[in-house]
């Protein structure tokens, strides 16, 4: 900037009051201050996106879990009826018991599965940020708080 030492003040600003941006500056500042706030969105959706989905593996790992625990309390009450069938009283408790106890795992699994489920949020940090970009466009940020 050129300012006349004798008068202090800058000849350019003399011509008008276009002291200020233009207009073409104005909307080159918008898009690029949207494109950046898309940009962020984007990424914080993949990164809650990201979360939740290691949830959802997490309880269907424990499902699946729940589900060979309960084909083997299946197979050992099989068992269990078959040799108690079979033989006397003796051997057929041991393979109840057995599966019991497979049967106790997979009520553990599938309730910690379904907890795990019941967890997943899907990405509320995203929609509630988007929820404001409408006033933050308009020029009313403080809205959104």
């Amino acid at each position: 900037m050129s300012v006349d030492p004798r008068t202090g003040i800058d000849p350019r600003a003399a011509d008008g009051p276009t002291s200020g941006p233009s207009l073409g500056e104005m909307l080159g500042e918008i898009t690029k201050d949207l494109s950046t706030l898309m940009r962020q969105e984007v990424a914080l959706a993949k990164a809650e996106l990201t979360q939740e989905g290691k949830k959802a593996g997490k309880g269907a790992g424990m499902g699946g879990g729940a589900a060979v625990a309960g084909h083997m309390a299946l197979v050992f009450l099989s068992v269990a009826l078959w040799w108690a069938l079979g033989d006397q009283i003796g051997h057929g408790i041991s393979a109840v018991i057995v599966a019991v106890i497979w049967g106790i795992v997979a009520a553990v699994l599938a309730a910690r599965a379904k907890a795990e489920f019941q967890r997943i949020n899907g990405a509320p940090q995203t929609a509630e940020t988007v929820k404001k970009i409408p006033n933050a466009l308009q020029g009313h940020e403080e809205r959104n708080a």
